[in-house]
């Protein structure tokens, strides 16, 4: 039977490790396992982001100790969301993560409309073992909207996946700033999920249009994939309007269709993460595996994860699902160590 430790445990000094990111790496048999390391639970106590590596054996997975990724930093900032993807053409592995200035709040870049976030990566050609210095890609990738049209933004949780076109994607999401002044204070900003992708195995990279007609914020991706070569990206979204939401994209992430709300996917009041798997049945019906953390017992301090088999049908531009049925119910911290969900 497979053994599953606990990865990242809260240390006697109140150090903690929160936003977990696991990446697969089939052809070396590795597993590499990344966490924000932050001096307390508070996302404003974010610190570094720390990384193990695992090998896999037949029935077990050997884990090294825990490394700091000393790289994965900004000066006066701290590192956040790290979001890992590999290119299997080039055989490099990108850590995508976010840094902020500081202490400073995401609910305060909110408000204000005054963004403090950079979006940075550091990259590996040797599985984790060693690491590149930081570039930070925000004034190149982002530009002007950073300044005047995103309050914030932030990456996954979780991590990037590549296309059999090569196309590397990352999933994230922005704070837009829909009305930036009323009697002299910030009126609105609403979330919107979209990608950032690269077709040049990452010596460039560009964002992609946001989901349209819903608000929707941290995000994981999918591609359903066919024989005949074509494939269709699904994305399924937290948000707060009490449900999850799904959108479709057929140019790889550039633009997605409108989203649906899921009903059947109901969130708690302020949402929660999920992360989701594809496994291929006969077309055109993929089976997707959305695990995430909802309240037990109706006590938001009591909380479960619940894994959902979704039966959804790919018809474009609206996947129509066609059941959701619970398959597992665990403790959060057991499935962090199995399942490893980014909460």
């Amino acid at each position: 039977d497979w053994a599953f430790p606990l990865l990242f445990e809260k240390e006697s000094n109140g150090v903690t490790y929160r936003v977990p990111a696991l990446l697969y790496l089939p052809c070396m048999a590795k597993l590499l396992a990344f966490a924000e390391e932050r001096l307390s639970a508070d996302d404003a106590h974010a610190n570094l982001l720390v990384l193990r590596r695992g090998t896999i054996y037949r029935n077990y997975v050997e884990w090294e100790d825990m490394r700091v990724l000393e790289t994965a930093a900004l000066k006066h900032h701290r590192s956040m969301n790290p979001c890992p993807i590999y290119d299997e053409f080039t055989g490099t592995l990108f850590l995508f993560f976010i840094t902020v200035l500081g202490k400073t709040p995401e609910a305060y870049q909110i408000i204000t409309g005054q963004n403090v976030t950079r979006l940075c990566y550091i990259t590996s050609t040797d599985q984790g073992l060693s690491w590149s210095k930081v570039t930070d890609l925000t004034q190149e990738v982002i530009g002007r909207a950073i300044k005047g049209n995103w309050a914030t933004f932030a990456l996954g949780p979780g991590h990037g996946i590549q296309l059999r076109s090569g196309r590397l994607l990352i999933p994230a999401y922005s704070y837009h700033i829909d009305c930036k002044e009323c009697f002299g204070k910030l009126c609105k900003t609403t979330p919107h999920s979209f990608t950032f992708y690269s077709d040049d195995h990452g010596r460039s990279w560009r964002f992609g249009e946001f989901i349209p007609n819903l608000q929707t914020g941290e995000c994981q991706l999918v591609s359903v994939d066919e024989e005949d070569g074509s494939n269709v990206l699904y994305c399924n979204a937290r948000s707060p309007l009490g449900f999850r939401v799904q959108a479709l994209s057929t140019d790889d992430g550039a633009v997605f269709h409108v989203g649906q709300l899921v009903q059947r996917l109901v969130e708690p009041p302020h949402g929660c993460h999920g992360s989701i798997v594809a496994l291929p049945m006969s077309w055109p019906s993929w089976v997707l595996y959305l695990p995430f953390s909802h309240p037990a017992f109706h006590q938001m301090s009591s909380m479960s994860l619940t894994t959902f088999s979704l039966l959804i049908t790919i018809l474009s531009p609206y996947p129509k699902l066609l059941f959701v049925k619970p398959l597992l119910r665990s403790h959060p911290y057991l499935v962090l160590q199995t399942l490893f969900p980014c909460c």
